[in-house]
C-alpha cells in the first residue's frame, strides 16, 4: 500500500471478538432464566398453601356430569337399625282393670301371656285410674320405657294412651284397661306392627346432583 500510512512486514493484526461481551450476554440470559424459574416456583408454593390448586381441581371435577345410567345417578337407600327394643319375653306387664266389667284383666293377661309377654300383677286399677279411663287403655311405665317396653306393648292395643311415672324399673309396665276397651289387637296385626317397629327403617334417599 502506498500513501502516508504504510503497513510493513509480513504479519497482519487479527480482528477478534471481545470475550467480555459474550460472557456478559450469557450472564444476563442466565440471570433472567433463573429469576423466571424462582418466580414460577414461588407461585406454585402459594397455590399449594392457599388451596387454589385444590379449588381448581374441584372446579374441574364439578364440571363432569355422571351419566344417568351410572351408579351415581341412582338414589341410594340405606337402612338404619331402629333402637334396640326389648322382646315381649323381656317385658313384665301388670294388667289392671279400670272398668266395671269383671274378669277383664285376667282374660287380657292370659292373651298377652300367649303372645310371649311376662305377666306381673293382675287385678283392679288403683283409685287414681279406677273408673276414670275412658279410652281403650293406658300404658304406664318408667321414663326409660317410653322408647323401649311401652312401644312394644303398644303394638298389642291400638289407641292406648302412653304415660310415664317415677318408677325405676323400665322393664315392668302397666296396662290399665279403659272403658272403651273391647279386645287386644288381632295377633296377626300385632305381629306385623311389632316386626315393623323392631325392623330397620329406610333412611332418606340421596337425590343425584344436577349438572
Amino acid at each position: 500500500m502506498g500513501g502516508q500510512y504504510r503497513i510493513t512486514g509480513d504479519k497482519y493484526p487479527r480482528m477478534r471478538r471481545r470475550r467480555g461481551r459474550r460472557r456478559l450476554v450469557f450472564l444476563v440470559v442466565a440471570s433472567v432464566t433463573a429469576l423466571g424459574l424462582v418466580g414460577w416456583g414461588t407461585l406454585q408454593l402459594i397455590d399449594v398453601f392457599t388451596g387454589k390448586g385444590d379449588k381448581a381441581t374441584a372446579a374441574g371435577t364439578k364440571g363432569d356430569c355422571t351419566s344417568k345410567a351410572g351408579p351415581s345417578a341412582k338414589a341410594t337407600t340405606t337402612s338404619t337399625a331402629a333402637g334396640t327394643l326389648p322382646k315381649p319375653g323381656q317385658i313384665t306387664v301388670n294388667v289392671l282393670n279400670a272398668t266395671p266389667r269383671s274378669g277383664l284383666a285376667k282374660q287380657t293377661a292370659d292373651e298377652l301371656k300367649k303372645r310371649g309377654f311376662r305377666i306381673g300383677d293382675v287385678g283392679n286399677a288403683t283409685a287414681t285410674y279406677d273408673k276414670k279411663v275412658t279410652g281403650a287403655g293406658i300404658l304406664l311405665g318408667a321414663k326409660g320405657a317410653a322408647q323401649a317396653a311401652l312401644p312394644v306393648l303398644g303394638t298389642q292395643l291400638s289407641g292406648a294412651e302412653v304415660k310415664t311415672d317415677g318408677r325405676a324399673q323400665a322393664d315392668r309396665v302397666d296396662l290399665i284397661i279403659g272403658t272403651a276397651f273391647k279386645s287386644l289387637a288381632k295377633k296377626e296385626d300385632a305381629d306385623k306392627a311389632l316386626a315393623t317397629l323392631s325392623g330397620p327403617q329406610p333412611a332418606a334417599s340421596a337425590s343425584p346432583k344436577s349438572c
